[in-house]
């Protein structure tokens, strides 16, 4: 677990033209009404939706991520997990946008904590259109030990009070396929129930951190359907697995608002922020 100073400073660029077809996919998923057709602004995540690895079939490891030791350093541990992402809007994107996505690797951190060993990479990303920059995103990997059998959960972080909202959704195996198909995330404890309770030890299929973070934005956006938000940010705290109910709630917190989701315990899964 060490030698990967090297891959800090490392950069990897790409240029798409925004489609519209993942967008209409995800509207889709998430029974959105809408048309989508050059000039469809994205929604805040939408960018997730472009710049996907294209490995080929023979380039990906056995957990379904490209092999390791791309862009990204060969950290071995075999649980890999998108913890976190700080995003900002500069100006937006549209469908039929020709972008440009520049992305460097910030920082390679190990560390060994009460769960084991853990490992960090940041990744600052930049999308440009014509030179101009439209959006930022600080992500946060986190690579972890496969937990030891009967190993307990971390101590749940109980929910806020004073929710302004709370609209339950029930994330299933179809929308975690759809999620995972508009994103082209083969990462198989999203679809492949044996190989995530198996060999990552996991009780059952996780649910994408950013399909919660994207549910989560789009709750705030139907009850503040005007609000023009600068900043997004979100934080992963505790799995979410297929057909567990999800509140999606939110309040206002004097900058803007703060968003969690929570489980039927009222623990926090995912929480986040919004910034006008």
């Amino acid at each position: 677990m060490t030698g990967f100073d090297g891959w800090i400073g490392r950069i990897e660029t790409a240029v798409a033209q925004l489609d519209g077809w993942p967008l209409a996919g995800l509207h889709a998923a998430l029974d959105q009404a809408g048309t989508v057709e050059i000039g469809t602004a994205l929604p805040p995540t939408g960018q997730w939706l472009y710049f996907q690895p294209l490995a080929p079939q023979a380039g990906l490891g056995t957990d379904g991520h490209p092999e390791r030791g791309g862009f990204l350093p060969p950290i071995e541990l075999p649980r890999r997990m998108w913890a976190a992402s700080e995003i900002t809007f500069h100006r937006p994107m549209c469908v039929g946008d020709t972008v440009e996505k520049r992305s460097r690797i910030a920082g390679v951190s190990v560390k060994n904590g009460r769960t084991g060993t853990l490992a960090f990479v940041t990744v600052n990303h930049s999308y440009l259109k014509g030179g101009l920059l439209m959006l930022t995103e600080v992500q946060t990997l986190v690579y972890r030990e496969a937990p030891a059998p009967g190993e307990p959960a971390p101590p749940p972080q109980p929910a806020p009070g004073g929710a302004l909202w709370s609209h339950r959704v029930v994330p299933d195996t179809r929308l975690l396929f759809r999620y995972s198909a508009v994103t082209f995330n083969a990462h198989r404890i999203h679809y492949d129930e044996p190989y995530a309770r198996e060999v990552e030890g996991y009780p059952g299929l996780v649910v994408h951190g950013q399909l919660t973070a994207t549910l989560l934005v789009e709750a705030l956006r139907r009850e503040r359907p005007t609000m023009a938000i600068g900043s997004f940010s979100f934080r992963a705290m505790r799995p979410v697995f297929a057909g567990t109910p999800v509140h999606l709630e939110g309040a206002e917190d004097g900058k803007g608002y703060a968003l969690w989701a929570r489980d039927e315990a009222g623990a926090v899964v995912v929480e986040a922020k919004i910034r006008p």
